[in-house]
């Protein structure tokens, strides 16, 4: 798995180029880091969709958490927010998977507070 960086987002000005930012998507999947106004960016510029999925290793009373997915149409863009403590895996960092790497590109950013 790639590391992906973590891109701040003035909130001043909200502007970033989020397609300039982001690099191939890693066929082993990428990591993430997790933590309040963090998300993923996925940019699909494949002719098919792809499934974007960030895994969920914790637990809530013994009872396994659904992996939170997301699906980016032929052509577009989509969002996942990386907010959640319940993403953190053991290194700290989202484990991020795709159904294929075709064309996908992907950043994580922050919004500055």
């Amino acid at each position: 798995m790639a590391d992906l960086n973590l891109v701040n987002v003035p909130v001043g000005t909200g502007i970033a180029d989020m397609a300039a930012q982001a690099v191939a998507a890693a066929g082993g999947g990428d990591t993430a880091p997790v933590g309040p106004n963090r998300f993923l960016y996925v940019n699909n510029g494949d002719a098919s969709s792809k499934t974007v999925t960030v895994a969920t290793p914790g637990t809530v009373k013994g009872l396994a958490v659904a992996e939170a997915t997301l699906v980016v149409a032929a052509g577009d863009h989509g969002i996942l927010p990386l907010n959640d403590d319940v993403y953190r895996g053991p290194t700290g960092r989202a484990a991020i998977t795709y159904s294929a790497v075709t064309s996908v590109t992907v950043a994580c950013f922050e919004l500055e507070s």
